[in-house]
């Protein structure tokens, strides 16, 4: 369905967006107060960068010679990731509001990898967008129990022992 312009488009713009992910959490555990909202975002700052290599891996132009260049360019100010954290002033950051940002970003980028992959006949470069969705989801996941933590929210685990007292 893609062709080899489109398919190579596809992927440089999925790394990017991986990268501007990165750039997200690592802006936003610098700016955190609570050590363990830090640490998660830490955590997905690494995970991010791993997600960029992966569509680095299978990406179809020769036009990014190094990798690790390609990460350590400085955070586009103008990505959507950037942008929506710049814009939460440092006087107004709190972890909820960071939290709460992240999981709508990594919502929307599951469902956005979702229908790139129905688009994309390679196999294996269809398989990355996936494997990257199913992680998106699992980003999710991590943030969404941290933020119940920090909310002092009832965590998953500890749901059966209050359905039962």
């Amino acid at each position: 369905m893609f062709d080899n312009i489109d398919l190579k488009d596809a992927v440089r713009r999925a790394m990017q967006t991986e990268k501007n992910a990165m750039d997200f959490y690592k802006r936003g555990a610098e700016m955190m107060k609570n050590a363990e909202a830090k640490k998660v975002f830490e955590l997905l700052a690494r995970e991010e960068s791993e997600h960029a290599e992966w569509f680095y891996n299978v990406y179809p132009g020769d036009d990014i010679a190094d990798f690790k260049a390609f990460l350590d360019a400085g955070a586009d100010q103008d990505s959507e990731w950037m942008n929506e954290l710049n814009e939460v002033k440092a006087a107004d950051f709190n972890e909820r509001k960071a939290m709460e940002l992240a999981m709508a970003k990594e919502k929307a980028l599951a469902e956005h990898l979702r229908a790139l992959a129905e688009k994309i006949d390679n196999p294996e470069i269809r398989a990355v967008f996936e494997q990257n969705a199913t992680s998106t989801d699992h980003h999710y996941q991590i943030i969404e129990s941290e933020y119940a933590r920090l909310m002092g929210m009832v965590h998953e685990t500890d749901m059966d022992t209050f359905v039962r007292e």
